[in-house]
Parts: C-alpha cells; sequence; structure tokens
C-alpha cells in the first residue's frame, strides 16, 4: 500500500519503518533532514511538505507532538487538505477529541476522510510492531487501511464517531500517567524506610500490586538509573491535561486525574518537558532525600 507519511519523530520514526518492513511504499516528510534520511536508507521516498505528501499518496498518516502540530498539518495552507490526491488522512497522534473533530470537518469539506488512530505502547511497542492502535471513523475505511495498521500493532475498532478513539486514548492514558506516578511514590516511601527497591519491584510483580511501571518502567529506566525509556515528560502533562479538558467537558468527577496532573506539572517544571517520563519520580526523591536505585542511596549535595 502507498502511503504519505508525516512526521518521523520518537513514534513515528519506527511506525514508518515497520510499514517500511511490510512492503508498504512510504513517501516521508519531516522538517528535520537528518531524520529524512535515514528514512530514505530504509526504503522510503522523501516529500518536501504535507501538502507533497498528500498530492503524492491516497492515504497520509501523521504522528505529531501536538494538537497544534495536527491541526496545521492536517489543515493548513501548506497541509494535507490542499493535496490533490489524498482520499483518507489517519491520526496517529493524540489530540483530544474536540482537535479530532475539528480536523474531521475541516477535512471533510474537501471530501477527504479523517480517521482517527491514536497508539499506545511506547517506542518499544513501535519498534516490535506491537502497539494497540484505536481507530474510529467510517468501518470502510478503516477496513481499507487495516493491513496498514495491523504492520503497527493490533487495531480495535472503537467506531464510527469522531474524535472517540481519542477519547479511548485519553483514558488510556490517565491510567498509565496514574499507576507510574504512584509506583514511584510508594517506591519512595519504601527506600525511605530502608527497603531494598529490587527488592521491592520483584515482590509488586508477584503480588497485586504490579503495573505497567513496576514490570517495565522502573527495570529498564528507573532502577538503573538511565531515564531513557522514550516518551517525552512533557507529552505526558500534554496528554493528562487533555484527559482533564475531555472530563470538564463532559461533566464528569476528575478528582484522582487532577491530583495526578499537580505531580506531573511540578515533574515537567523540576525536570523539564523534553525529560524522559520516568522522571516523575525525581521530584518526589528529593523531597524524601533518598535516590530509588540499586543500593537506594542518598542524592550526593
Amino acid at each position: 500500500m502507498e502511503i504519505g507519511f508525516i512526521g518521523l519523530g520518537n513514534m513515528g520514526f519506527p511506525i514508518a519503518c515497520r510499514l517500511l518492513g511490510e512492503n508498504h511504499d512510504v513517501i516521508a516528510f519531516d522538517t528535520r533532514r537528518p531524520v529524512l534520511e535515514r528514512v530514505v536508507a530504509l526504503g522510503a521516498r522523501i516529500a518536501t511538505s504535507a501538502k507533497e505528501v498528500a498530492d503524492r499518496a491516497e492515504t497520509v498518516m501523521a504522528s505529531l507532538p501536538s494538537p497544534g502540530a495536527s491541526f496545521e498539518v492536517a489543515t493548513g495552507a501548506t497541509g494535507v487538505i490542499e493535496g490533490s490526491r489524498v482520499k483518507r488522512y489517519v491520526e496517529l497522534s493524540t489530540v483530544g477529541s474536540r482537535t479530532a473533530a475539528q480536523i474531521h470537518d475541516r477535512l471533510a469539506e474537501r471530501n477527504i476522510v479523517a480517521i482517527d488512530s491514536p497508539v499506545s505502547g511506547g517506542v518499544s511497542g513501535a519498534e516490535k510492531g506491537a502497539l494497540a492502535v484505536m481507530v474510529s471513523g467510517p468501518r470502510n475505511e478503516f477496513e481499507v487501511i487495516r493491513t496498514a495498521l495491523e504492520a503497527i500493532g493490533r487495531p480495535f475498532y472503537i467506531g464510527e464517531k469522531p474524535g472517540s478513539a481519542q477519547t479511548m486514548k485519553l483514558a488510556n492514558n490517565i491510567l498509565a500517567a496514574n499507576v507510574l506516578v504512584a509506583t514511584a511514590e510508594v517506591m519512595v516511601m519504601g527506600v525511605k524506610s530502608g527497603l531494598d527497591p529490587s527488592v521491592m519491584i520483584e515482590v509488586l510483580n508477584a503480588g497485586s500490586g504490579a503495573t505497567s511501571a513496576s514490570r517495565d518502567k522502573f527495570p529498564r529506566a528507573i532502577l538503573p538509573r538511565t531515564f531513557d525509556y522514550g516518551f517525552a515528560t512533557g507529552l505526558m502533562v500534554k496528554d493528562v491535561r487533555l484527559y482533564l479538558d475531555e472530563a470538564e467537558a463532559l461533566g464528569v468527577p476528575a478528582d484522582v486525574a487532577e491530583t495526578i496532573g499537580r505531580l506531573w506539572e511540578t515533574a515537567a517544571r523540576d525536570e523539564g518537558p523534553d525529560s524522559d517520563f520516568t522522571t516523575v519520580i525525581k521530584p518526589l526523591e528529593k523531597a524524601a532525600g533518598v535516590i530509588v536505585g540499586p543500593v537506594g542511596r542518598p542524592p550526593s549535595g
């Protein structure tokens, strides 16, 4: 299948690579020349703008860092909406249901189908083709792109309503944000009391306290102090804010999410929005005067 692909960041690049690996013909665009050269070396062809991608491919996918970037790429003056060949726009980014609906409405004016398709599973899932792929849009259009989506993970059809896949993604991400910061908090408490963090993780994973954080993120990026899981703190803050906006618009309680949001805002302020999101533990460690590492040593300085 010929696929235009816009956005070769931490998630977009491995997704594009998976598509190439499954023999899809990829026409790629990114504002950064080095990543374009990398994907060309793997067999992709280059476009010089989002519009050119949409001039050359009927199916255009995008993986972008913010709702604003997605809206501009989809509907801007040099965006997908101006393409002469595009029939469907597949939004892999997390933008929230409101932005998804706005993109849907603008593209519909040009008879371009908008398909929501946010993904979950992180960089590792993208590299392995093991993402959870949430899809909303016309069922027949989902079937057209199903093979391409199966190249990057497991597709779940959510429904016809524009933005419903975004709502599902935000529900997933608020839980992911919750379990990471909650696991960080209890690990700091345990280390402060004198427990061995490695043993704590083993016990949690054998018991009812196991989470995606204890099974994966702590062993891979926090206990070894590499903080290189591959997802930015600022992006998690963006997703939490989107969830809170969605909850407010629906008029539903968000007490837990609001608390989670404050903790993530603190991490973004203290560690920077470009820090790896596993650094969310660092403000908690600083407050407690410990480090959750191989020996639970106190911080220097």
